[in-house]
């Protein structure tokens, strides 16, 4: 595996496009960088550079606690902390977001989150579809995969998605590109020297089935250069000579072309240097540095604080060109001890979000930036006999910022318990049609090709949120 720390202890100047020259495979089909790039050229929408970030809260995060607490509902229900008063007058969030408080104007509390499948993964998330939606046809691509079909170019010198998460979403391969087909996979780097999560036995099986090949292998080649693989290119034009004389629709002639891309992506340096903490400037470094969570509980598969990091790097692969970026922060399926494991959890999330919002408006990149932090579904109103939450489909939390957004809101109210939603409902597919507003890409005008060449709208349902946009 291509081991990233071992490009952050180096100095930057170390750090050549020669060492991430080789690739090795993707997801479940042995892909190589050349197949994800078989996006087609589309119109003058390809230049937008907008792009977005998705925050999973894997596992399901709870609304009393994030951004829906109940101060007047009984101690079962509330818990032991408190609401706080935030920077926008009339809104208070849980008191263990208090940098998220103090930075209110430049978030919106999405409070009413309605519709969830109930699955344990990210898909939903990714997508805004349920699972079995067009199963039959190999299932609804996630929003990157869609993006990445829609405006991925042969220019392109970073790939237009990256999934970065862990856990569950990983495991799942939650991000996954339906029935788009596998060129459309997400690029996946294996983090996990960086960033450790810890598996539940049950998912180290199912990473195990999987085999080696569900996460890219960036591997240095000390043998390999830039003019060696133009040679070999060149080696295999020539081969494939006499297949390219009976090939009636330019396939051969593409995937030299794809070949090529895969090339320019690698030997560009925008991803390497995008993976490369060396290169960013020690202020910022230091902005986005959690030192310890000094409260709470560190469960065996959840974050440590120097998971904050994870902002960063999306913002450094926004700025470097990708598209579409997908991070995750564990272990929210508190079943048991909740309080003691969200005490922990809930001050990384905190500190990241705050330090990518204030970064990217730092930059002038916020209104081009849209983010989205949500999971699976939310947490139960009354608290177990083991101290935990239960799964909670009927209603979860959800957070935005950036892509130009009215903030400074809350969106939607849940009755006196936090356990259903009274007024404004918003569904999965609303916020999908609001990333792709912030995208400047018509949901509902714009199709994609099924595999039995039915165009499929990149929404069946949903709407932007009017009080954002």
């Amino acid at each position: 595996m291509f081991q990233i720390m071992n490009l952050f202890n180096r100095s930057a100047t170390s750090v050549n496009r020669r060492q991430i020259l080789s690739l090795g495979t993707l997801g479940f089909c042995s892909l190589n960088l050349s197949n994800l790039l078989r996006a087609e050229e589309v119109s003058a929408s390809a230049n937008s550079r907008k792009s977005v970030i998705f925050v999973h809260l894997d596992g399901g995060p709870p609304q009393h606690e994030t951004i829906d607490p109940k101060p007047e509902a009984p101690a079962e229900i509330r818990g032991p902390f408190s609401g706080i008063a935030t920077s926008v007058p009339g809104i208070q969030i849980g008191e263990l977001l208090p940098k998220m408080a103090a930075n209110a104007d430049k978030f919106v509390f999405v409070r009413s989150l309605v519709g969830s499948a109930g699955r344990h993964d990210a898909f939903q998330c990714q997508s805004g579809f349920s699972f079995k939606d067009l199963k039959s046809l190999g299932g609804r691509p996630a929003l990157g995969c869609a993006v990445t079909k829609l405006k991925g170019s042969p220019s392109d010198q970073t790939p237009p998605f990256i999934d970065m998460m862990q856990g569950r979403a990983l495991v799942r391969n939650s991000a996954r590109s339906g029935f788009l087909g596998p060129a459309y996979q997400p690029f996946r780097p294996d983090i996990s020297s960086m960033f450790e999560r810890n598996l539940e036995n049950g998912m180290k099986g199912e990473l195990k089935r999987l085999g080696p090949d569900h996460v890219v292998s960036l591997n240095l080649n000390e043998q390999l250069s830039a003019s060696r693989i133009d040679q070999r290119l060149a080696l295999l034009s020539g081969l494939d000579h006499v297949r390219r004389e009976i090939d009636q629709y330019g396939m051969m002639d593409a995937m030299d072309r794809f070949n090529r891309q895969a090339v320019s992506i690698l030997t560009s340096g925008k991803l390497a240097d995008a993976l490369d903490f060396n290169q960013e400037a020690p202020e910022v470094l230091k902005q986005y540095h959690l030192p310890e969570v000094k409260q709470g509980t560190q469960f065996v598969t959840s974050e440590s604080a120097g998971s904050t990091m994870k902002f960063l790097m999306a913002r450094r692969l926004v700025e470097a060109g990708v598209r579409v970026v997908s991070l995750s922060i564990s272990e929210f399926d508190t079943h048991t001890n909740h309080f003691k494991r969200v005490q922990n959890l809930l001050p990384i999330v905190d500190h990241g979000m705050t330090a990518l919002v204030n970064d990217l408006e730092q930059r002038g990149m916020l209104d081009d930036v849209v983010i989205v932090a949500w999971g699976e579904f939310g947490r139960t109103p009354r608290v177990n006999s083991k101290g935990g939450r239960d799964h909670w489909p009927k209603v979860g939390p959800a957070i935005m910022a950036g892509g130009g957004l009215k903030t400074g809101q809350v969106i939607g109210q849940t009755n006196r318990l936090g356990a259903e939603v009274i007024d404004r409902p918003v569904t999965y597919k609303d916020v999908m049609a609001t990333v792709y507003h912030c995208l400047q890409i018509d949901p509902y005008g714009i199709t994609l090709e099924d595999p039995q060449g039915r165009p499929q709208y990149l929404l069946d349902a949903g709407t932007s949120i009017r009080e954002l946009v």
